[in-house]
């Protein structure tokens, strides 16, 4: 089947993409899939190899394992073997592109689920808007951009999610967001993730959101995007529980938008009286340098602020060492190490 629509949500990771996943699947025909990480991890862009019934057997249990079980937490794909065979054989391919399979296997939980137009909210898709355009003509991209700043301290945070609701996540989990979080690394990759993504500014298929702008006025920003995506609006849309956040606990019975989730690395919310929260001056003063021609650009200010000397050389220092050990424990999502770098970093 061939579908009349696709959305897909990116963004840098902790931008307000699950948030938006969620708005929009609280609309009647949208069904929200969980982080696939087709793109990147299962399958690379840079790959020319078409896919006989076994892979692509193999490669579409993998997507309904992650899909039915959850990103971080899902076992073996061999237990849906035997359904994503099924699938494939009755297909009239013998040979797949990894492409038209991925809109197959949207298309197949899509219309299981009694829904009509999936959306994946992968943030790092953001990378690959390029390719997204190009092979899914009708799709409808929504990019997240949010205040570095307030990215890096809930990057910093994230490894406690595990104790702030995300229960079911393995230790494993909660041992790989901390290696992963280092100021310099992050911000790095906040600027690639808003760079890569500016490029495509003026395409009629693309559409960015503040993060800012969807807490503050959520009603006239969902608007919005349900005219960019061609569907009706509903305020029960914005009917969500305040979950997901690393600073606060999960609240999942209090329903609607969190406004205060917003502005938290700077708690005075002054920037002539600066108080931070969980970020200190060096890592602040490392995000702003890397990123503030782009912060201006986007419309948040730099603030000046004077970092800790020997916070500042421990960060630089450590940066490598913290890079390997990063490289290394996300080896096993990564489907080509090269092309990940050269596009994230």
């Amino acid at each position: 089947m061939t579908l009349d629509k696709m959305l897909f949500v990116v963004g840098n990771s902790r931008s307000g993409t699950t948030l938006m996943g969620r708005i929009l699947g609280n609309h009647d025909d949208v069904l929200t899939f969980g982080e696939l990480h087709f793109y990147g991890q299962l399958w690379s862009p840079a790959s020319t190899v078409v896919f006989d019934t076994d892979l692509a057997s193999e490669l579409f249990a993998k997507l309904l394992c992650i899909q039915r079980e959850g990103y971080r937490t899902h076992g073996e794909y061999s237990s849906y073997l035997k359904e994503a065979l099924t699938f494939c054989q009755g297909l009239s391919n013998s040979q797949f592109h990894p492409a038209e399979l991925f809109s197959a296997f949207l298309s197949y939980e899509t219309l299981r689920s009694g829904k009509s137009i999936p959306c994946d909210q992968t943030p790092r898709n953001v990378f690959y808007i390029d390719e997204i355009i190009k092979q899914y003509p009708q799709a409808k991209i929504v990019n997240m951009i949010r205040d570095p700043r307030d990215v890096l301290q809930s990057q910093k945070r994230k490894w406690k999610r595990r104790f702030l609701g995300g229960t079911d996540l393995p230790f494993k989990e909660t041992v790989r967001d901390w290696i992963n979080y280092h100021p310099i690394t992050i911000s790095r990759i906040w600027h690639t993730a808003v760079t890569a993504a500016d490029k495509f500014s003026d395409n009629e298929n693309v559409k960015n959101v503040y993060f800012e702008k969807l807490l503050s006025d959520p009603v006239t920003t969902i608007k919005e995007i349900c005219e960019f995506v061609e569907i009706g609006f509903s305020t029960t849309m914005l009917d969500v529980p305040q979950v997901g956040s690393s600073v606060d606990a999960d609240k999942p019975t209090k329903i609607g938008i969190n406004p205060r989730r917003t502005g938290q690395w700077n708690i005075s919310g002054n920037n002539d009286n600066i108080q931070l929260g969980i970020l200190n001056s060096s890592e602040v003063y490392i995000n702003q340098r890397l990123n503030a021609e782009l912060m201006k650009r986007h419309k948040y200010t730099p603030i000046f602020i004077r970092p800790n000397f020997l916070r500042l050389m421990l960060s630089l220092l450590s940066f490598p060492l913290k890079i390997l050990f990063a490289l290394l424990f996300n080896l096993d999502r990564i489907k080509n190490l090269r092309e990940t770098l050269k596009r994230r970093l």
